[in-house]
C-alpha cells in the first residue's frame, strides 16, 4: 500500500480555492452554499396572538344580532305563522315582557359564547373546532327543550325554531369573530 501524497482534507477540490458541492438538482457541480449554523438552539414555534379588543368587539355585536334574531324569530312566528310561542295569544305580535328576556337571553347567550371562545383561543388548539361543537351541541338543547314541556306540537316547533336560528347567528358569527381575531406568530 503507498503512502498517502497529501494529507487527509487537503486533497484536490476540498481546499479553499475550489470548493465544490452538491448544492440541488440544478446546482450540481456549483460552489456550495450550505454554511452551518452557528445557533444551536431550537427555535420556538409560532404562536398565534388573540386581539382581545377585536374578538370583544365582535362579541357585541354578535350580542345584538342574537338579540334581534330573537325578536324577528318571535315576529315571524307570532306575527305571520299564528302561533303562540313565549306570550299567551292575547299580547299580540309582540307579546309581553318575554320577548325582551328573549332577546336578552340570546344577547346574554352570544357574550357568554366571546367568553368561552376567549378562553379557548388562549388554551387550546384548534379552538374553533371546540367552538363549532359546544354551540351545536348547547343549540341542540334549546331546540329539544321545548319538546319536553306540555305544549301544542305547533308551539314546540315554533319555538325550537327561534332558538336554532339564535344558536345559528351566535356560533356562525362568532366563529368568524374568532377567525378575525388571531394575530400570527411571534
Amino acid at each position: 500500500m503507498e503512502p498517502p501524497r497529501q494529507s487527509y482534507g487537503h486533497e484536490q477540490g476540498y481546499g479553499p480555492e475550489a470548493p465544490r458541492g452538491y448544492g440541488g438538482p440544478s446546482d450540481y457541480g456549483q460552489a456550495s452554499t450550505y454554511r452551518p449554523s452557528s445557533d444551536h438552539a431550537p427555535r420556538r414555534p409560532a404562536r398565534h396572538r388573540v386581539d382581545a379588543g377585536r374578538l370583544w368587539v365582535g362579541g357585541l355585536v354578535t350580542a345584538l344580532v342574537a338579540a334581534l334574531t330573537a325578536v324577528v324569530g318571535l315576529l315571524l312566528v307570532r306575527g305571520v305563522l299564528g302561533i303562540a310561542v313565549f306570550a299567551p295569544e292575547g299580547d299580540g305580535v309582540m307579546g309581553d315582557a318575554s320577548t325582551a328576556v328573549l332577546a336578552g337571553g340570546a344577547a346574554v347567550a352570544a357574550l357568554a359564547a366571546t367568553l368561552l371562545v376567549h378562553l379557548l383561543l388562549l388554551g387550546t388548539p384548534q379552538a374553533d373546532r371546540f367552538l363549532i361543537w359546544i354551540v351545536t351541541l348547547a343549540t341542540g338543547v334549546m331546540v329539544l327543550l321545548p319538546f319536553t314541556f306540555a305544549l301544542s306540537l305547533k308551539a314546540q316547533i315554533g319555538t325550537a325554531a327561534v332558538y336554532l336560528a339564535i344558536g345559528a347567528a351566535i356560533g356562525s358569527l362568532l366563529s368568524a369573530v374568532a377567525r378575525g381575531a388571531v394575530r400570527g406568530g411571534e
